[in-house]
């Protein structure tokens, strides 16, 4: 199953601002449970990278990891106090919702 033109169009205009956009002060030292932030972002972007690099779907390690990432902001982004932070990480979800080819994990 082919991604639509859409999707694609969508998956490179996020990952385009992710790569420009700073990453939020007030998530320095932020943590999803034992896991940091930064350790989130970075599994999210790897998985974008690969997708992006390989041109087809994720392999399940990759599936599972991002799956696990994408559980991990849904439960972190209610509790944001900060706007800038809760908007990084809303694109950043967004990102890998569409990365993993199921838009049913977005639980949002």
């Amino acid at each position: 199953m082919s991604e639509s033109t859409e999707q694609v169009q969508a998956t490179d205009r996020l990952w385009q601002e992710f790569r420009q956009g700073p990453f939020p002060d007030s998530l320095r030292h932020a943590t999803f449970g034992d896991t940091d932030v930064w350790l989130v972002e970075l599994d999210i972007a790897g998985c974008v990278l690969r997708r992006l690099d390989d041109g087809g779907p994720l392999n399940s390690e990759n599936s599972v990891l991002l799956q696990s990432r994408i559980e991990d902001l849904n439960r972190v982004i209610p509790e944001l106090n900060d706007p800038v932070a809760t908007q990084y990480c809303e694109r950043l979800l967004q990102l890998a919702v569409l990365v993993s080819g199921n838009p049913s994990v977005s639980g949002g």
